[in-house]
């Protein structure tokens, strides 16, 4: 089955953190949680989510100051984040907004709300997570029906194959190490080996391959892998 947007919530109160996955998972999210900002920290520099619920408070480094950090950083300095915060007055808020917070959202707070916002904010910075419709040069995909089509005909792609077209076509254009594609659509848990990645690799080139016309799939000596929109 298809990966929804992933999300990484920062939050040590475990009753909050357990509602925050419940919920976000039954919209179809894929959620991990980390209770510390240092762990946190440590974390996003081995994979990215496509969004950051960020609590203020937090131990080993604070939510704002982790929140700083991600914004000097190039890899992170467009990552959508929101802050959740104990801190309602309007100073707080734009301290949180100005540290470079996304959004900010303040204890206790509605939880149709909080999947609101986090829906919207997708939606604005990564329409790609939430559009139920890829297409890239000949190439569709319907997350839908699971079906994909080059040039109006339809491919027959193995869910594996399925997942790692998708993954590669949110952002079409950024390589991805082996490693980074284990991550992002087999799971941070699992134990395939990075040889695997090729060998899907090679099955979903197969798939996409068209007498004469181009491959999408762009391998990077040395780093990895990519999806080339403008092929």
């Amino acid at each position: 089955m298809s990966r929804g947007p992933r999300i990484l919530i920062v939050e040590d109160e475990e009753p909050l953190s357990v509602l925050l996955r419940y919920n976000l998972e039954s919209e179809g999210y894929a959620v991990e949680i980390v209770p510390r900002g240092d762990e946190a920290e440590i974390r996003l520099r081995e994979s990215l989510p496509d969004l950051l619920l960020l609590d203020w408070m937090l131990p080993g480094v604070s939510g704002i100051e982790l929140c700083r950090r991600l914004r000097q950083r190039e890899e992170t300095k467009s990552l959508p984040i929101i802050l959740l915060t104990a801190r309602g007055e309007e100073s707080e808020r734009v301290r949180g907004l100005a540290t470079g917070a996304d959004d900010y959202v303040v204890k206790p707070f509605s939880i149709p709300e909080l999947m609101a916002r986090v829906g919207a904010l997708l939606r604005r910075v990564a329409p790609n997570r939430v559009a139920s419709l890829l297409k890239a040069g000949d190439l569709e995909v319907d997350r839908e029906s699971y079906r994909v089509r080059r040039s109006g005909t339809d491919l027959h792609l193995g869910p594996t194959e399925f997942r790692l077209l998708e993954f590669m076509m949110e952002r079409p254009g950024r390589v991805f190490s082996r490693a980074q594609l284990l991550d992002g659509v087999w799971g941070a848990d699992s134990e395939i080996d990075e040889r695997t990645v090729d060998v899907h690799v090679g099955r979903l080139r197969k798939a996409l391959h068209r007498q004469g016309a181009s491959d999408p799939i762009r391998t990077v000596r040395g780093a990895g892998y990519a999806f080339d929109e403008r092929f």
